[in-house]
């Protein structure tokens, strides 16, 4: 220890100062005020618990309706508007088209969840009953828990949920009408591909049951 008490090994992170005067957060800065900031959905008691999931589960329960909701995106409407099935592929398609507001995805569940704010399923009833919900979309809000990786969990791995988009710093969530118009645009996506599948199978059967012509002499 010096004589003021601090550590001599690495000093401590700070924000670097631009030219123009402003701060820049390191990553590992952002990422622990994320944490902090979803850890507050929490009771001290609840903190400590979520703490020890991510680190023996790798992904804990946080509690919804408070700070933030979540709107459940099936993995078929999510890849059918990336035009892929690579995580790669669908993380970067998410990134832009929600202005890198933060998703989760749940690997084993192929499911896709786009933290939104928690008026989110009340502003959007009706939409959420008559459009979303035939559509297997789902938003989770009060009374509803959800599995939330470590923030440091941002690459895709075999079995476990990781951020899909990480969210970029403490309540920075998705814009509601963002979300809203990806799901529109992905049932219209949806519908016309089950169109041409259709018309495809169709078409396949048409021509096996076709009468043949006989040959002419």
């Amino acid at each position: 220890m010096t004589a003021h008490g601090q550590n001599q090994g690495q000093p401590a992170l700070r924000p670097a100062l631009l030219d123009t005067g402003a701060l820049v957060h390191t990553t590992a800065d952002r990422r622990l005020a994320t944490q902090h900031w979803l850890l507050s959905t929490c009771s001290p008691a609840g903190r400590d618990r979520a703490r020890m999931e991510w680190q023996e589960h790798g992904v804990a329960m946080l509690p919804l309706g408070t700070l933030f909701s979540a709107v459940r995106l099936p993995g078929a409407l999510v890849q059918a508007l990336a035009a892929s099935s690579d995580p790669e592929d669908i993380d970067a398609f998410l990134e832009e088209a929600l202005k890198g507001g933060p998703v989760i995805c749940d690997v084993s569940g192929r499911r896709y969840y786009a933290l939104v704010p928690a008026s989110v399923p009340r502003t959007y009833k009706q939409a959420i009953d008559e459009e979303w919900r035939p559509n297997d979309v789902e938003v989770l809000g009060r009374e509803s828990y959800m599995g939330v990786p470590p923030v440091d969990a941002v690459e895709h791995q075999p079995h476990a949920s990781y951020w899909s988009v990480p969210m970029a710093s403490a309540a920075e969530l998705c814009g509601a009408l963002d979300v809203a118009r990806l799901i529109a645009a992905g049932v219209d996506r949806l519908a016309e591909l089950e169109q041409t599948d259709t018309h495809a199978r169709l078409q396949s059967v048409t021509t096996l049951t076709a009468p043949r012509r006989r040959p002419t002499r």
